[in-house]
């Protein structure tokens, strides 16, 4: 157990600082040995929320209905329905419910205590897998005491009645019940989830992403993994034009103007004016937005939103053409769409052959340089880069990501990404050369990181800046992106060309090899490339809609892989049949949840409507899962190895105890 080296011993030194004598260290091995005996704390896992901001909130204040389950056991059926329904609504949206509850009762004071008391128990149900000072650690301050005493408090030597009715006779006698029960709420919704994990796609196609930043940003424990419609907002924020265009031409082909305006602050008059100047007639509907139920436009905004899709996405072929030119090695030649077009005929080289345009206007392209800017485009895109390069709250936003991101996350057992691993259609890992380097497998996710990096946190103007802002646009749509796994992205292909046939993205192998025979064994594999093994590992990722009204299963590869992109977003709603698939993992295995389409905010608070949602485990733990059995466990022990290597530095002497230091 004696340090066996010079800088061993130089470490013991240090931790002795804090432990300074036997008895210190002792004391400190215990805690950490109790911790490590405690069961495993709750993983919340969820995907693909593209901006769906109201059904995020409610997922997540619920924890996937982990709440209502410890609810229903707490109280049991002795207690209505209706009232535990209310009670869960009450800890979901405390300060909404709240009045709403108050002004129906007849004897106020007597449902504040039933409902505090309801409260504690849940509260103590709740924090029983934590310690103590981890719980105290949850409590706000301004009562931190007071709900300790509630939730730690023993009934050997007094009456629990009598002692929780005089606490809370003091509580309603100075008028803090409502905020009491508030904080109650709270803390309960932090106890019940240690840590939240989000498998990327925040951004585009429902109206408010920033909302879900400003909730998650609120949280105490969270992690994401990035997707593609992330990263290209990131590039966005980094100042890439190529990703700011992109960003414009998905949020006006959605008709999330409001987010870019409200949102983050960014004026589109003068895109506006562009779009007018140049682009004046009436457009083809195929430009205008596709709206969803929630949402209504007059012919004429349409109109003028369809002017500005149609001017900003061309200005995007620019951009993109420019990219792929200076980016070779992004394998992108022939994505270059402006630059295969016969302008006179009207035509455009695919696929080997020739595709009648569906229109072709094309005002701001010169035929003999199709990719250069006019003066005009140049000025717009320099105020573009202005807006959102200076808008605060999106950069606040975009740090975030950055700070809790990563392309993916080996945590628990468990392999969390976006999209997918590029593969071979024989099962091999995929390799691409960049930079004259090849990469493949978890090499190619660490270089992928490393130059999504550069592209935000690189000297502004330097080359490493640049060159990262392009790689940003290649992990929105590159063929051997793993965030975004597919042969290319067919924009141009929608929108000038009839042919269904063109419209195609070919998945990469990946999705066919984790779902076909022999699909445990690619599992395997990829679970050992990035060092995990054993019947409790997992690879959870989201980026394509499982199609659960076709009656595809979300767990694949003998159930070593789980897909949770089950169509959070209004606009899958058709084409999944369900809205959304969340993972919970907890100390008895993980539970996958089934989600039905939430209606509103303001619905769930007036009706005291949950989420219809359906539970099934698809990995049962052999034992239960303890603190030691987890990542943080294993760290754990390895400072309970230290920590017993300087108590025996103190018994042998070659460390003085250091009483009182």
């Amino acid at each position: 157990m004696l340090p066996n080296n010079e800088e061993h011993l130089r470490y013991l030194r240090v931790l002795a600082r804090q432990f300074p004598t036997v008895a210190a260290a002792a004391s400190e091995i215990i805690r950490i040995e109790a911790i490590t005996r405690l069961p495993k704390g709750t993983e919340h896992f969820m995907s693909d929320l593209h901006g769906e901001n109201e059904a995020f909130l409610h997922i997540l204040n619920s924890a996937s209905g982990v709440i209502r389950e410890k609810i229903d056991l707490v109280l049991g059926e002795g207690v209505p329905a209706a009232e535990r329904a209310e009670l869960a609504t009450l800890i979901y949206y405390p300060a909404q419910k709240l009045p709403e509850l108050k002004a129906r009762q007849a004897d106020l004071e007597g449902w504040y205590r039933k409902t505090l008391l309801r409260l504690i128990e849940l509260c103590r149900q709740v924090s029983s897998k934590h310690t103590r000072a981890h719980v105290r650690r949850c409590l706000p301050q301004s009562c931190a005491y007071i709900l300790d005493e509630l939730l730690h408090a023993h009934f050997e030597d007094h009456d629990k009645d009598l002692y929780y009715g005089q606490i809370i006779d003091s509580i309603l006698r100075y008028d803090r019940a409502d905020a009491y029960v508030i904080r109650f709420c709270e803390v309960i919704k932090h106890l019940a989830v240690d840590r939240l994990h989000i498998l990327g796609d925040l951004f585009d196609r429902g109206p408010r992403p920033d909302l879900i930043l400003d909730q998650l940003m609120a949280h105490h424990d969270v992690d994401i993994q990035w997707g593609n419609h992330d990263v290209v907002w990131m590039g966005a924020a980094s100042g890439s034009p190529v990703c700011i265009f992109t960003v414009l031409k998905t949020s006006l082909a959605y008709g999330n103007l409001d987010l870019l305006e409200t949102g983050y602050g960014i004026s589109l008059r003068g895109l506006e004016r562009f779009a007018v100047e140049f682009y004046p007639g009436p457009q083809h509907p195929r430009w205008e937005p596709h709206l969803d139920p929630r949402q209504t436009a007059a012919p004429a905004v349409q109109q003028r939103n369809a002017r500005m899709h149609k001017a900003v996405t061309l200005l995007l072929f620019k951009l993109e053409a420019q990219v792929i030119a200076r980016n070779p090695d992004f394998g992108m030649q022939g994505r270059d769409c402006l630059n295969h077009i016969d302008y006179a005929a009207g035509t455009v080289r695919w696929a080997g052959g020739t595709s009648p345009l569906l229109e072709n206007d094309f005002p701001t392209v010169d035929p003999a340089a199709p990719a250069a800017l006019t003066p005009r485009e140049e000025e717009l895109v320099a105020e573009l880069v202005r807006a959102f390069t200076q808008s605060e709250r999106l950069q606040r936003h975009v740090r975030y990501l950055y700070a809790r991101g990563a392309v993916y996350k080996v945590t628990n057992g468990n392999l969390l990404f976006h999209g997918a691993v590029p593969m071979t259609a024989d099962g091999d890992f995929a390799r691409e050369t960049f930079e004259g380097q090849g990469y493949s497998g978890r090499a190619l996710f660490d270089y992928c990181d490393r130059r999504a990096r550069a592209g935000y946190f690189a000297p502004p103007g330097s080359a490493a800046r640049l060159a990262g802002q392009d790689f940003l646009w290649y992990l929105w749509c590159g063929a051997l992106s793993p965030i975004y796994g597919r042969s290319a992205m067919t924009t141009f292909e929608r929108l000038y060309i009839a042919d269904k046939a063109a419209h195609a993205e070919r998945k990469n192998p990946y999705y066919a090899l984790v779902s076909g025979p022999g699909a445990a064994a690619v599992a395997e594999r990829i679970l050992a490339e990035f060092g995990l093994s054993g019947e409790g590992c997992h690879i959870l990722n989201g980026h394509v809609p499982v199609r659960a009204v076709e009656g595809e299963d979300p767990v694949k590869a003998g159930g070593r892989l789980v897909v949770i992109d089950g169509g959070f977003c209004r606009a899958y709603h058709r084409r999944t049949g369900i809205a959304g698939y969340t993972l919970v993992y907890n100390s008895r295995g993980l539970t996958l949840r089934t989600h039905q389409p939430f209606e509103s905010t303001e619905a769930a608070i007036r009706d005291d409507e949950d989420i219809d949602s359906q539970s099934a485990y698809i990995y049962t733990a052999p034992h239960r899962i303890l603190v030691r059995d987890t990542d943080e466990g294993r760290d754990l022990q390895q400072m309970i190895g230290d920590l017993s290597r300087l108590v025996d530095a103190y018994r042998t002497g070659l460390l003085p105890e250091q009483p009182g230091g």
